[in-house]
């Protein structure tokens, strides 16, 4: 893993942002966007820290970012942007692993420094690749760190089996950890969990067996689109010539989400909040869909 600091070649401040936010980095070339979670203090307006864990069967951003980013080279950012904010509660249980423990820095240091009643259980595959620990020694035992070949796998069971009101539980890192928190939060209070992916979520069985046709009005841009089984809304917008803007093409990083003016989104994102859902005003149109085929009216 690398830690990048980023700061305006010019010496000023950048734009403000909250724990769990994230950028874009558009890396060298320009071809690749990829999305990191801001790991430093929102209080120093003049650098942003990211952390790239190096993926060697990943897409290629992250050899980018180990090999071409040195000290003195210029890159390109958008934002931040923030889908995974940190709520007001008394008590917060976070649980990351891996490099999942990035977005969740900043919400332990805000949340230590609002004097909450707080938890993180952060686990890896060693001790030598979970990154930050130093850090998080200050912190005492609010911090349990489970490496795997110490201990096993984090106690999801013992952390989330009796659910509570006056908690909230926000977890980052791998998709089989999402997926076990998940399951261990269903009988939690509604909104209780808030997750963050740094992948697609998986399709359903149910999801890949209702792919239909579907038609899309886009409003502003005064074009009708004709979105077939295998093609997203996006691909289809796209091809149209009609203005989009995106990034990762999967659904987690919230580029492309869409004011939805008349229809039923189906969604099959990694991002939007189950009450955000239920409204169905807004969607993310590189993998969301209509609702049963039906006729989709969008501010583009």
């Amino acid at each position: 893993m690398v830690a990048l600091t980023l700061v305006d070649p010019s010496g000023r401040e950048l734009p403000s942002w909250t724990p769990g936010a994230h950028i874009d980095l558009i890396l060298p070339g320009g071809d690749l966007v990829r999305q990191y979670s801001l790991c430093g203090s929102p209080a120093d307006r003049y650098a942003w820290r990211i952390a790239v864990l190096f993926e060697p069967g990943g897409r290629g951003g992250s050899r980018l970012v180990h090999q071409a980013l040195g000290v003195g080279v210029t890159v390109r950012a958008r934002g931040p942007r923030n889908h995974f904010p940190l709520a007001p509660s008394d008590r917060c249980l976070f649980i990351a692993g891996g490099i999942g423990i990035t977005p969740l820095l900043p919400m332990v240091a805000s949340a230590e420094a609002d004097g909450r009643n707080w938890e993180l259980l952060y686990g890896g595959r060693s001790r030598a690749s979970m990154a930050f620990l130093d850090e998080l020694t200050g912190y005492g035992d609010r911090v349990r760190v489970h490496p795997q070949d110490e201990a096993g796998l984090l106690p999801l069971a013992k952390a989330l089996g009796t659910p509570r009101l006056d908690c909230l539980v926000y977890c980052c890192g791998p998709e089989p950890l999402i997926g076990a928190v998940e399951s261990h939060c269903v009988r939690w209070p509604a909104g209780s969990l808030r997750t963050e992916r740094f992948g697609a979520r998986p399709v359903t069985a149910d999801e890949a067996n209702h792919v239909t046709t579907f038609e899309v009005v886009c409003r502003r841009s005064d074009t009708t689109l004709t979105v077939p089984p295998h093609e997203s809304i996006l691909d289809v917008a796209d091809r149209a010539g009609v203005v989009t803007l995106s990034a990762c093409r999967e659904g987690f990083c919230g580029t492309c989400e869409t004011n939805v003016i008349e229809g039923a989104p189906e969604h099959r994102d990694s991002l939007l909040t189950e009450q955000q859902r239920a409204s169905g005003s807004s969607m993310l149109i590189c993998v969301s869909r209509a609702r049963g085929g039906s006729r989709l009216v969008l501010d583009l």
